[in-house]
């Protein structure tokens, strides 16, 4: 999302911000099946109890309570009437059958507490230090009860819930009117606002609303039917979609010229250099087992890890660029930050291990379709398939991503991404470059304020580093391509990221003989 077109996010409550989903699951199955049972028992009808996972999302989920009360009855052919707000839990009415729901969820919740989604919450955080704007709004009526119960009151500029529908007049999901009064609300127009949902009433509304970006959100799966009914992107974790600034590598500093400024923020500090392979340690060569490391660089990486903890994060296999690099003492990622090594640390992304059965599957298929093609070469790593088209002809491209396209639809567990004349299969799991630097800075012990992260990359994969760090670190992009970075500097190539490992191992060594 672009901070220039996007000032606010709106976030549906239940499956998105809080787990209470489940809560509210269980206290409609009790109230149905209890009321079913007795139905049947008192007019000999059959009894057939509320399914969860089917019933539960077709008529209720994300719908104002007494709407999906009956909702759900009009799908088993019962009529009752309405009834009125006031109905007491034990009346035949619609009205009376939802309060008696209400007061069973709050029994649950306070029974079992308020579980959140950390993504969510983190990426809120996120935001509003950014300066968006931030809403909540839900079909519930419980709503400030559970941001009180949960702690997260303080994250929202406004909230639009099931009271303030009912005082508003304003009609339920799948009609868009909550998502526009909290825009209203926020004092932003819909097409500069991203709606956030989870259940398919909720994408609807949004999508009616005309908002400019409607996320869904998927836990478990769904996805599928989030984007037939509206949503513009599914995600797994909230943390994938972020606020892109639009810049440019030509419209940042570059940190050669800057370099008084990054010695400054590592005054009293210790650095930590994490850094990518191809096209920031080497050049980008037609052939990527050609891009070797020269005599110099390597030099300059070993005097560098004896002052500061070094780490290579590349897409290139765990082996491979242990390989290239050819120094013990650093840490090396491969595959994206999926298989990590180095200073007797070793991980493999556990999720990710699951997909490992897709991936070979997924490469089998590639390598026997793309066998008329001439130029195009897959190559398998662990935990990712690279096929690189930098040698195939411009006509052959298009029917190339036709083919991984139709690969990557059939294989639910994978995801897509591209680079520089590659497209890549990982596994779809909540990781990436940026989230294995935290993981090293954690199991380093090194996640501490007297740290300065920094983070060299050329491509769109290092994005994900770049967005890691950009509040409490230093990225710096390498090359000068037209997409929007997230980088604080840049450098223009593999010649200007030696000099400036030289001028950083100067500014080291100073520092050691001063203390000296």
């Amino acid at each position: 999302m672009s901070e220039n077109q996007y000032k606010a996010v709106i976030l549906d409550l239940d499956g998105v911000i809080t787990q209470t989903a489940r809560l509210h699951a269980k206290a409609w199955k009790q109230m149905f099946d209890d009321y079913l049972h007795q139905r049947s028992q008192r007019q000999g009808d059959d009894y057939t109890p509320f399914d969860i996972d089917a019933d539960y999302h077709e008529y209720v989920d994300g719908k104002p309570r007494y709407d999906g009360v009956k909702s759900f009855l009009a799908s088993r052919g019962i009529e009752l009437p309405q009834g009125n707000p006031d109905d007491s839990s034990d009346q035949e009415t619609i009205c009376g059958l939802g309060n008696r729901k209400n007061q069973l969820f709050l029994d649950v919740m306070q029974q079992e507490g308020v579980e959140t989604y950390s993504d969510t919450v983190e990426q809120i955080h996120h935001w509003r230090n950014q300066g968006v704007k931030t809403a909540v709004v839900s079909s519930s009526r419980n709503c400030k009860a559970i941001l009180d119960k949960a702690g997260l009151t303080h994250l929202f500029d406004t909230k639009v819930d099931g009271v303030d529908s009912a005082q508003l007049n304003l009609n339920g999901k799948p009609a868009p009117d909550i998502f526009l009064q909290a825009a209203r609300e926020l004092a932003v127009e819909p097409e500069n606002a991203i709606a956030v949902e989870d259940a398919i009433s909720g994408v609807k509304a949004a999508k009616a609303g005309h908002f400019g970006l409607v996320v869904g959100v998927v836990r478990d799966s769904g996805g599928d039917a989030l984007r037939q009914h509206g949503a513009d992107v599914v995600v797994r974790d909230l943390r994938d979609i972020s606020v892109k600034p639009e810049k440019t590598p030509q419209s940042l500093p570059s940190a050669l010229e800057q370099i008084n400024s990054i010695e400054t923020r590592l005054r009293d500090r210790q650095l930590a250099l994490f850094t990518d392979y191809d096209g920031t340690l080497t050049p980008i060569v037609q052939r990527p087992e050609a891009a070797t490391l020269s005599q110099e660089m390597r030099s300059l990486l070993l005097q560098l890890s004896d002052q500061v903890i070094v780490a290579v994060i590349s897409g290139r296999d765990l082996a491979d660029v242990q390989n290239m690099v050819g120094i013990d003492k650093l840490y090396y990622a491969g595959s994206h930050g999926f298989d990590v090594a180095g200073g007797g640390i070793q991980m493999q992304q556990q999720q990710a291990q699951a997909s490992l059965p897709e991936l070979d599957e997924a490469e089998n298929q590639l390598r026997e379709q793309l066998k008329p093609i001439p130029g195009a070469k897959v190559e398998r790593k662990r935990f990712a398939i690279a096929l690189h088209y930098r040698e195939v002809a411009e006509s052959d491209i298009e029917p190339i991503q036709a083919i991984v396209d139709q690969v990557v639809q059939n294989h639910p567990q994978l995801r897509q991404s591209s680079g520089k004349k590659i497209f890549e299969l990982q596994p779809d799991v909540p990781w990436d470059k940026g989230r294995a630097i935290c993981w090293l800075l954690d199991k380093l012990d090194i996640n501490t304020p007297d740290v300065l992260p920094m983070y060299l990359g050329d491509d769109t994969t290092d994005e994900d580093a770049f967005q890691a760090l950009r509040d409490r670190g230093i990225g710096i992009r390498v090359g000068m391509p037209d997409e929007p970075t997230q980088a604080n500097y840049y450098l223009q190539n593999p010649d200007e990221v030696k000099q400036f490992f030289q001028a950083l191992l100067k500014t080291l060594n100073e520092r050691n003989l001063n203390r000296g």
